[in-house]
């Protein structure tokens, strides 16, 4: 490939990328911004459980990633990563410019359902101009992106915390500005070349039905069981990590914001270092394995020990270490390689809304677990991230420098 090429597949992948960054960011600002909301609004806890349930952490990104992997599917890649960033431009309007509770809960269902169109479509973009001998680096951009959106609002906020609500309305309207850049940017990417060709006539049609059948339906069980406790871990652990930092004294914003933004921080380096430099040419299976194995050791290390400083900091330190080349990336990168182009955005969103709907079903019972005591709910994440290693330990495929058509022939052959 020259060197115009490669800079063009490097300039996309980042532009389809911006999805997770988006995805992340509004998750963060959104936390961040409710406490707010409920006291200048007196939300009723009805309205919070709606917005946290239908937002951009759960339901509302499964449904969107539902819908929009099957329309991702039959009109093609550009015109839903294009187009559905209006449509989250339009709910974050709305957060942006709120002034009764209707327009915050509405908001975060639009945001929550355009950033979920948006990630199939975007991953499948990713892995489908990615050379065939570096598809994880290319997916391990998108991966270091959703690490910096969060970092960026967590700093944001910090620095605009005096200004309360204004200062909330600000960090949502940095997101709505990349919006607005990114369909304009977007507007001139070309469409994916793989897809083109699965649409030509002559080409085998594929029903949705058949993700549901073999070794495709495997692949969803295995991604979804892999990726799916990961992600239960993921949602519960944001609920405690406050806990942890007030008990070993991190107590003031500025000091919870600046641990946060280490750990993110500390992923983005495993991401860049370890996923990217590795994943196309060491056997991803061992790969995740040792990822796996750090994660239930840092998570372990709360139920076993005292929580101090050392404890917390090395705790954060592990789980964010390994996560850098754990199920999140794998999820992304596997969940492209493993379905035919003609279906992969639909299987991408059919996982991803299972694993984004269980997250906010389960969120509702988060409460009563953590109410059962800090060291009992430590065991149950530490069991959510053994059960999602064991599931990736003996299910994930070794995909590293075959191309996306060699592994459509061998799942065709299985």
């Amino acid at each position: 490939m020259s060197a115009g090429g490669k800079q063009q597949n490097w300039r996309d992948t980042i532009l389809a990328g911006l999805a997770n960054y988006i995805d992340a960011g509004s998750i963060v600002a959104g936390s961040a911004a409710l406490a707010l909301w409920q006291e200048s609004y007196h939300l009723t806890n009805s309205s919070v459980g709606l917005i946290a349930a239908f937002g951009p952490n759960a339901i509302g990104a499964g449904v969107g990633a539902l819908v929009g992997g099957w329309l991702c599917d039959k009109i093609g890649r550009k015109k839903i990563y294009q187009w559905d960033m209006l449509l989250y431009a339009a709910g974050m309007s709305l957060l942006v410019f709120a002034v009764a509770p209707w327009m915050i809960v509405t908001g975060f269902l639009i945001v929550g359902l355009a950033v979920g169109a948006d990630i199939p479509a975007s991953w499948s973009l990713i892995a489908e101009q990615a050379p065939d001998d570096a598809r994880g680096k290319h997916s391990g951009v998108a991966q270091v992106l959703w690490y910096l959106g969060p970092v960026v609002v967590l700093l944001m906020s910090l620095a605009l915390t005096s200004l309360g609500i204004l200062g909330a309305r600000l960090v949502f309207a940095h997101l709505l500005v990349i919006a607005l850049g990114l369909t304009l940017l977007r507007s001139k990417m070309h469409e994916s070349r793989r897809w083109e060709e699965s649409q030509r006539s002559d080409a085998p049609r594929l029903k949705v039905s058949e993700l549901f059948r073999g070794r495709y339906l495997t692949s969803i069980l295995g991604l979804v069981g892999m990726y799916g406790f990961w992600n239960l871990w993921s949602g519960t652990n944001g609920f405690f990590f406050p806990y942890i930092l007030r008990t070993v004294g991190a107590a003031t914003q500025a000091q919870s914001v600046a641990i946060q933004a280490v750990s993110f921080f500390v992923g983005m380096v495993s991401i860049y270092f370890v996923f990217m430099r590795l994943s196309d040419k060491v056997n991803q299976r061992t790969l995740f394995i040792v990822s796996a194995v750090i994660q239930v050791i840092g998570m372990a290390l709360l139920a076993l020990f005292p929580l101090t400083i050392p404890i917390a900091l090395l705790h954060v330190f592990l789980l964010q270490f390994g996560g850098g080349f754990g199920a999140q990336s794998f999820f992304q990168l596997w969940s492209s390689e493993q379905f035919p182009t003609a279906l992969r955005a639909t299987a991408q969103g059919v996982c991803f809304a299972v694993v984004r709907i269980a997250l906010g079903i389960f969120s509702f019972f988060v409460p009563m677990l953590n109410a059962t005591g800090f060291t009992n709910l430590a065991w149950i994440l530490t069991g959510f991230l053994v059960v999602s290693g064991l599931v990736g330990a003996f299910w994930a495929p070794r995909n590293q420098g075959k191309s996306l058509e060699q592994l459509e022939a061998e799942q065709r052959a299985a």
